[in-house]
């Protein structure tokens, strides 16, 4: 079932339910929401090859699948086993095999097709995840340094606490990376 975009839907929209929120509900039912928008978006920009692959894949991997190349298979064997010119691809089912072949080209260049879609969309919603990380740090470290300012405002003060500071520097991903990439080389 096709909908299309509604006001509700617009990303405007989105911003606004999360600002109006006045329960976890709303907020959380906002973010299924502005979900359902990104995926409609990634949808819509899906060429006819990629919608073809995905239905080819997506019937592939059912069970009727399975059992339509059963009976195919079974009747296959069946009729060109029996004696007499009507088999027309008798033991070893060397038209089978070239046809079942050729269905396996071409199933798994469909799958592959849709794998990449797939993997594209996990890209996006690994680049979203990894932003959102980034700013969720950001907005921390603003807490933290916010803390100790009304903490000092106060009077109370915890000076005693070295992991308090380090936490309220700012967060480097070009360095974490790199410290990454020097562990995975290191324990290579």
């Amino acid at each position: 079932m096709h909908r299309s975009p509604s006001k509700a839907s617009s990303p405007a929209s989105h911003r606004s339910n999360y600002r109006s929120a006045g329960s976890v509900d709303d907020l959380t039912q906002a973010n299924v929401q502005a979900i359902q928008h990104l995926e409609h978006e990634a949808s819509r920009v899906r060429g006819p090859m990629d919608r073809f692959a995905d239905h080819v894949s997506s019937f592939c991997g059912s069970a009727a699948f399975f059992w339509v190349h059963v009976v195919w298979f079974a009747g296959w064997i069946a009729f060109n086993l029996q004696p007499g010119p009507r088999a027309f691809d008798p033991y070893p089912f060397t038209f089978l095999t070239l046809v079942v072949s050729l269905e396996a080209i071409f199933l798994s260049t469909f799958i592959l097709i849709s794998q990449n879609h797939a993997a594209r969309i996990s890209e996006r919603r690994n680049q979203l995840d990894l932003q959102i990380n980034l700013l969720t740090e950001q907005e921390n470290t603003k807490m933290l340094q916010l803390l100790e300012r009304i903490g000092h405002a106060v009077g109370v003060v915890d000076d005693k606490d070295p992991s308090l500071q380090v936490l309220e520097q700012a967060m480097r991903p070009d360095k974490l990376a790199e410290q990454i990439d020097r562990a995975a080389s290191d324990g290579a």
